[in-house]
C-alpha cells in the first residue's frame, strides 16, 4: 500500500501551510507558481519571493470592483506589485477593514493576457482554507525543483482544479441517541468527508418513514446565534423553532452543516460585520471582501439525506436556493414549510437585505 499522500490529502495539507503563513507550489500545463496566503503574508516571506521574481496579488473581481482594479481574467485580478509593495500594502488591499479611512490604494496596475488558471486556483484555496481570497502569487519555471529544495506542499494544479468543485465523499462516522429538550427521542449522526474539511452533522428526531417526506432542514452554522444568542441574525431561533416543530410532529431531520457565515468562515462573517458597522449590507460587507453573496454549498445536505435513505422532503426554509439545490440533487421537496422567526431591531434590516436581495421568501 503505497504511503503518500493523495491529492485530497495534499489539499489539506496545502490548506493548512497556507493558513500558517507557509507558501505551496502549484504545477500544471500552464506552468508552475509559488503561493502564499496575503492574510497572512509574513515580511521576510514576500522578501524572499520577490528576490525571485515578480509576484502579483490576485484578488476575486469582486474585491477587485470595490478598489476599481481591471479584472481581465473574469473571476480573478491579477494586480501588479509596484516597486517597494509591502506586505502592509498587499494585505491593505486584500483585507477591507480600512477601506473608508485609506480610500487611496490606487490606481492599480492589473495584468491582461495569458493563462490564469493557476492564479485561480490560489484563491479558490486560499478560500477553502477559510480565508480572506486574495493570493501573492509567482510564476515559476521549474516548480518541480523549488518544491523539495524547500520541502514544499507540491500540487497538480491540472487535477486539482476540477476536484476542488467535486463534492467530496462523506464518511458517515457514528450516531447515538442524545435526549434533546425538543424532543426525547433524538440521535445524532456525524459526517466526516474524506478531504479532511469540517465534520456536519444530522440530529434525526423519532423515526422518520424513508419511504414518506420527512419534515427537514438545513440549517448551516451559527455559533454568533445558535451558541451565544445573537440578535444581529434569526439562526438561533430558526434552530430552535426547527427542532421544536420536528419533536411535535415526533419525526424529522436537520442538517446542521458547518458552513459558517454563508460559508466564508467564522473570522471572515466577524469582519463582514465590521463592515456592517461601517455602513454596508450583509450582501455589499461580503463583496468587500471578495466573496460572492452565499458561498455555501448545499449539495452537502442532499448527499447526508441520500445517505440515511431520504428521496423526499418537506423543506423548513424561507431560501429557495436550498429547495432549487435539493431539486437538482434528486432529493424532491413536496413541501415548502416556512419558519419565519427572530426577527429583533437589531436584525430587521438584514432580514430585509436578505429578502430583497436573496430572495429569501420573508
Amino acid at each position: 500500500m503505497p504511503l503518500a499522500p493523495d491529492l485530497a490529502e495534499l489539499l489539506a495539507r496545502a490548506r493548512a501551510d497556507l493558513r500558517m503563513g507557509v507558501p505551496v507550489v502549484l504545477q500544471g500545463a500552464a506552468g508552475g507558481a509559488l503561493v502564499l496566503a496575503a492574510e497572512v503574508l509574513e515580511p521576510r516571506r514576500l522578501a524572499a519571493v520577490q528576490a525571485m521574481g515578480a509576484p502579483d496579488l490576485v484578488l476575486t473581481a469582486r474585491r477587485a470592483e470595490t478598489l476599481k482594479a481591471r479584472a481581465y481574467d473574469g473571476e480573478v485580478a491579477r494586480v501588479v506589485l509596484p516597486a517597494g509593495a509591502d506586505a502592509a500594502w498587499v494585505q491593505g488591499l486584500a483585507d477591507p477593514k480600512d477601506d473608508l479611512t485609506m480610500p487611496m490604494k490606487g490606481p492599480l496596475e492589473t495584468r491582461r493576457g495569458g493563462d490564469a488558471s493557476l492564479q485561480r486556483l490560489a484563491v479558490t484555496l486560499c478560500k477553502s482554507a477559510r480565508m480572506l481570497p486574495a493570493a501573492v502569487v509567482l510564476p515559476l519555471e521549474y516548480p518541480e525543483g523549488l518544491a523539495p529544495r524547500e520541502t514544499l506542499t507540491l500540487i497538480d494544479a491540472d487535477v486539482a482544479a476540477p476536484h476542488m468543485l467535486t463534492l467530496a465523499a462523506l464518511d458517515h462516522v457514528v450516531s447515538a441517541r442524545v435526549p434533546l429538550r425538543a424532543a426525547e427521542q433524538a440521535r445524532l449522526h456525524i459526517f466526516r468527508p474524506e478531504d479532511g474539511s469540517e465534520e456536519h452533522y444530522a440530529v434525526e428526531i423519532g423515526r422518520p418513514d424513508r419511504h414518506a417526506p420527512v419534515l427537514a432542514r438545513l440549517h448551516s452554522a451559527c455559533f454568533t446565534g445558535d451558541l451565544l444568542g445573537s440578535l444581529k441574525c434569526d439562526c438561533g431561533p430558526q434552530l430552535n423553532a426547527a427542532l421544536a416543530q420536528m419533536g411535535q410532529e415526533g419525526a424529522g431531520v436537520l442538517l446542521y452543516l458547518n458552513q459558517e457565515g454563508r460559508g466564508i468562515g467564522l473570522a471572515n462573517k466577524m469582519r463582514a460585520y465590521a463592515l456592517q458597522d461601517q455602513g454596508f449590507d450583509t450582501v455589499e460587507a461580503n463583496h468587500r471582501l471578495g466573496f460572492e453573496d452565499d458561498e455555501r454549498d448545499f449539495r452537502l445536505g442532499a448527499e447526508i439525506l441520500r445517505r440515511m435513505g431520504f428521496g423526499a422532503v418537506r423543506l423548513l426554509t424561507n431560501n429557495p436556493a436550498k429547495i432549487a439545490m435539493m431539486e437538482r440533487c434528486g432529493i424532491e421537496v413536496t413541501e415548502r414549510v416556512p419558519l419565519k422567526v427572530g426577527e429583533t431591531s437589531h436584525n430587521a434590516a438584514y432580514l430585509a437585505v436578505k429578502a430583497a436581495k436573496s430572495g429569501h421568501l420573508l
